[in-house]
């Protein structure tokens, strides 16, 4: 399976919740656009629902971030800033 990349992901992510935000205010002009979004963030997570495929995208989007990593100060390090205190 192909893993779409992330700046993708965003882009679709933002681009379908201007569109619902726009459909909840009424612009009805907008649902064709919203369809289409709906259906390439299916397609690109390789869904075939817009709930799964929103769901898809969060977890691909956290995988493509990684864990979160706290750099572990040497041992050495820590010697240095006990003498300077």
């Amino acid at each position: 399976m192909l893993i779409p990349d992330s700046r993708t992901l965003r882009s679709l992510l933002t681009r379908y919740a201007d569109l619902r935000i726009a459909e909840a205010r009424g612009e009805r002009r907008e649902g064709e656009r919203l369809e289409d979004v709906s259906y390439t963030l299916c397609v690109v997570t390789g869904t075939t629902r817009v709930e799964d495929a929103l769901t898809a995208a969060d977890t691909l989007l956290a995988a493509h971030r990684g864990p979160k990593v706290r750099p572990v100060p040497s041992p050495a390090g820590r010697r240095d800033a006990e003498l300077a205190a």
